[in-house]
């Protein structure tokens, strides 16, 4: 069989909808090939499922700890109902498929081929050829095609690593039993969430990193979330270098070696988690055949409109390299069908894009750090307010982080802005609005007593006055 269409989208995720619909409303025909569960990563295995065990090991947690935190107050938390919790979560996740992404297809009415997609013919003239289950193959010809294929748990070579049964982010919420002890390797925003889930959930949890936590952001965010972490029981190992992985064949624990400060420690768990990143897929897609280019971690290299080296060839969302965020990939669908389909020439601009992850409490980040405003040669002028000058986290009993506020010291324009807090995600959420605003402009602004938020207003401040000074609401 041979099809012409106007957009080939290889991928169901948020890209590939996001270029689809938007395709779709520009009056183009569209055509979505899947060779796996349709949705992509997000709704399947990584934002929605995570979050959902979450939030249930968050609700555990804050029974357990709520005596301590609250006069008055007894609660108790019980086992837990592997099976049970992990259900709920795939209903959850069933029902998120079914009304976001099939319905949806549907009611555009693009047609869906389930089979894997290999790019055949030239660059000059590529088309798309789609091997179905039964072996039946369907070539396709598109005015443009849509790379959106996204990412995998990335496992490096570790010796002795393939001869024990690791969990990866993926398994690691599929599981029936919960592991009395996890050893969990990254550092990441992935093994901070699980880590401390499962922690949460009740299991003897340890960190191996090879840095410090959360490297890429501020470094006050990985003191403030080890000092979480330990008084949750989490045990944090930095400047470990795993070497080589067994499973003890008397105890069943898996026994990991690892390089600590030069020298060799012995560490043993339950199970261990994969945490050290993700890797796009594009195995099979016969890239080569047309011409499209590919970097040294395997990403799809494509240019800032997102157009690769073949000019009717597109790439977007993880597979990109890009920020691996599904608002991201989202953001990326749209582009590529404008670029492809209208005179908009658009390039992906990621100065205002917010970054959350969900421990408890959250990191959340939007605009530059304090290292790369110095790194760009901006003269920086810096505020870090401890929770425990925020209200909200005073009648919350709960001070643990900070609020850090990034500007340039000439002009007094914000150029970031980065928090430890409950609710962060939505402090980077505002802070997306006070970019390039001046710290006298947000420090003036209105803010809403006893909220989270209060306290960009406060960090401001404290440029120009002593907040530990301050009454309420002054």
């Amino acid at each position: 069989m041979q099809s012409k269409i106007d957009l080939a989208v290889i991928g169901s995720g948020g890209a590939a909808f996001a270029a689809a619909i938007r395709a779709t409303t520009l009056g183009k025909s569209v055509v979505m090939v899947e060779r796996g569960t349709f949705g992509g990563t997000c709704v399947n295995t990584g934002c929605v499922p995570s979050k959902a065990l979450i939030a249930a090991a968050e609700a555990r947690h804050v029974a357990a700890d709520a005596g301590s935190r609250f006069p008055g107050i007894a609660a108790t938390a019980g086992a837990v109902d592997m099976p049970g919790l992990v259900g709920g979560k795939q209903d959850l996740v069933e029902a998120m498929r079914g009304e976001k992404y099939f319905d949806v297809a549907e009611a555009y009415g693009w047609p869906v081929r389930q089979g894997q997609a290999a790019f055949a013919g030239t660059p000059d003239a590529p088309v798309l050829e789609v091997t179905a289950a039964e072996g039946t193959v369907e070539t396709i010809e598109s005015a443009h095609y849509l790379i959106a294929t996204g990412t995998r748990p990335w496992v490096p070579l570790i010796q002795g690593l393939d001869g024990v049964e690791y969990l990866t982010s993926t398994s690691a919420m599929e599981l029936s039993e919960r592991p009395d002890s996890l050893l969990v390797l990254g550092g990441g925003y992935v093994a901070l969430e699980l880590a401390q889930m499962f922690a949460r959930l009740g299991s003897k949890v340890t960190l191996l990193v090879r840095s410090r936590l959360a490297s890429k952001e501020e470094p006050e965010v990985s003191r403030s979330l080890q000092e979480v972490f330990a008084d949750e029981g989490i045990r944090v190992v930095r400047r470990a270098v795993p070497s080589r992985v067994a499973r003890d064949t008397v105890t069943g624990q898996v026994v990991v070696m690892a390089e600590v400060s030069g020298g060799e420690q012995e560490f043993r768990a339950d199970e261990i988690l994969v945490a050290l990143g993700r890797r796009p897929v594009t195995e099979g897609l016969n890239l080569e055949a047309v011409g499209v280019k590919t970097g040294e971690a395997g990403q799809i290299v494509v240019t800032d409109q997102l157009q690769t080296a073949n000019p009717r060839v597109w790439a977007g969302g993880d597979v990109t390299g890009h920020p691996e965020f599904v608002y991201v990939a989202a953001r990326h669908g749209t582009i590529v069908a404008e670029n492809a389909f209208t005179d908009a020439n658009t390039s992906v601009d990621y100065t205002r894009m917010p970054r959350v992850t969900f421990t408890g409490p959250a990191i959340g980040a939007v605009g530059m750090t304090e290292k790369e405003v110095i790194a760009a040669g901006i003269r920086c002028d810096c505020r870090v307010l401890p929770l425990e000058y925020v209200p909200r986290a005073l009648v919350n009993r709960d001070m643990r982080g900070f609020i850090k506020m990034v500007a340039n010291a000439d002009t007094g324009e914000i150029l970031g802005l980065t928090a430890v807090a409950k609710d962060a995600g939505e402090l980077a959420a505002a802070g997306v609005h006070i970019l390039g605003k001046t710290i006298a402009e947000v420090a003036d602004a209105w803010a809403p007593y006893l909220t989270m938020a209060e306290g960009i207003r406060i960090v401001a401040k404290a440029f120009t006055a002593d907040v530990s000074k301050l009454s309420c609401c002054a």
